[in-house]
């Protein structure tokens, strides 16, 4: 119905359509689909009380003021879609957790005042993996959301609620959260765009944390343009969070060069699509006068070791938590550590436990020196390597996933291979540095796959240079 944020603004202008039939579209979508895709664990009741409003805020007023309202909010009636991690005042928050199922949230999230001021609309909370662990979604304690090109397969994730929801149109834009490729893996497997903006260009404050000096709040969209008025509504220093920062003003490019550590991408484990999915895009590049550089940065091949020793330790951390009797359920058992024995068995899932169990592991005396502290020094390492090679270069493109979305329970009982997954987007959150996964399309317009299921791009930059993601993404 609706492409995109301006088309939408563009027919409020011309009265063509009226906020309330755009939520009545999504909400109707919802209905049809979501017993069938598990993307919504729970509809907002008061979606279409909020479209009301914004529609007598429009009635008899003349194209300019419209225009004027529109200025001044830049969601103004906009559909969004909240992953269920990120905290909306009076509504559940679960974290996909049977041991939050009933949790309220006492508060807004920096973001969701944010969106609410440039007056979007919340229609929902979807599905995710819990607590964010998880590259697939089938984490989540109330069901695996499927797909919405082809239902056989995973719609990614932890944020795989997030990208099917924009991808099976029960939305116009979502907010997912990434912390190894959660936002970005989706979005490949999903067909959509989608940004991991720079760590600390946006508030944590009112997101369940999962590890946090990996943890960032990013925007879904078909269109990128969508993805960046969300991210510049989002973004910016924030008192209740003491990891944000003032952001750098990017610099002006005259030209855009791109970096591709070939070395990294040609290899075992990637699949034939992929690699010539690559082959396309620096042939793209090069005919639209864009300068394409081969580079090599060795530590990248550490990069996911890095990440699943220096995730798991802050998992152990933050989900300490959850004991029964700080948050959440509780199991009681009249034996107070056998309520918090039981209450943790019985109320988290297996992965969730799993890197429970590895982070406690890695953190233990016997071995925080040899991997926590030595994967500390290596991820400094790989961020000022990165950096160096941003003295030459403006983005580095790589695939986003090493093959297309797979098909549910294929890969669910090994984790390792799960892991695999995010091979090409950890980095990026290991340096805090802002990357995009685009859709890639052959001459033909097409996924260029056996299995017709998308393939995603993605552009990595330096600190605070999300502007020459979208300039990259708008070539393509």
């Amino acid at each position: 119905m609706i492409q995109n944020i301006q088309e939408f603004h563009s027919k409020l202008i011309d009265k063509k359509i009226t906020v309330s039939e755009l939520v009545s579209y999504y909400l109707k979508n919802i209905e049809d689909k979501n017993q069938n895709l598990n993307i919504y664990l729970e509809v907002f009741s008061d979606a279409m009380d909020y479209a009301k409003k914004c529609d007598t805020e429009l009635e008899n007023k003349s194209i300019d003021e419209i225009t004027k309202i529109l200025e001044d909010k830049k969601l103004f009636g906009v559909p969004v879609a909240i992953k269920d991690n990120i905290l909306i005042k009076g509504k559940i928050a679960s974290s996909s957790s049977k041991i939050l199922e009933n949790y309220v949230a006492s508060y807004d999230a920096t973001v969701i005042i944010k969106l609410r001021d440039a007056g979007a609309i919340f229609l929902g909370r979807v599905n995710m993996d819990e607590f964010a662990m998880g590259g697939s979604t089938e984490n989540s304690a109330y069901g695996v959301t499927k797909n919405p090109l082809n239902t056989e397969y995973v719609a990614g994730g932890s944020s795989g609620g997030s990208a099917a929801a924009v991808s099976a149109d029960m939305c116009l834009v979502a907010l997912g959260s990434d912390t190894g490729g959660s936002i970005r893996q989706p979005a490949s497997y999903n067909g959509i765009s989608a940004l991991k903006p720079t760590y600390g260009s946006v508030s944590r404050h009112g997101l369940m944390a999962m590890a946090s000096s990996f943890d960032v709040i990013g925007p879904f969209s078909k269109d990128i343009e969508d993805v960046k008025k969300v991210f510049d509504i989002i973004k910016g220093v924030d008192d209740k969070d003491s990891t944000t920062h003032i952001l750098l003003e990017p610099m002006s490019k005259s030209k855009i060069k791109v970096g591709v550590p070939n070395e990294f991408i040609f290899t075992e484990g990637v699949s034939d699509e992929v690699k010539e999915s690559i082959k396309n895009t620096i042939e793209k590049l090069t005919q639209k006068g864009i300068e394409v550089i081969d580079i090599s940065i060795p530590l990248l091949k550490e990069a996911l070791a890095l990440y699943y020793i220096l995730v798991p330790a802050e998992v152990s951390s933050n989900m300490a938590r959850y004991d029964g009797i700080r948050y959440g359920k509780s199991i009681d058992t009249k034996n107070g550590i056998e309520d918090y024995m039981q209450t943790r068995g019985q109320l988290l899932g297996a992965e969730v436990k799993r890197r429970i169990i590895l982070g406690t592991y890695i953190l233990s005396a016997g071995y925080h020196d040899a991997y926590y502290k030595k994967a500390l020094i290596l991820r400094e390492k790989l961020t000022q390597d990165i950096k160096e090679k941003f003295k030459d270069i403006d983005v580095i493109l790589t695939p986003t996933t090493p093959d297309t979305a797979f098909k549910i329970g294929e890969k669910i009982t090994d984790p390792l291979t799960l892991y695999l997954a995010d091979i090409f987007t950890v980095t990026a959150n290991l340096v805090g540095m802002p990357a995009i996964s685009i859709p890639y399309k052959n001459d033909k317009d097409e996924n260029g796959t056996e299995n017709k299921m998308p393939l995603g791009l993605q552009f990595m930059a330096n600190t605070d240079d999300e502007n020459v993601l979208f300039s990259i993404a708008k070539v393509l």
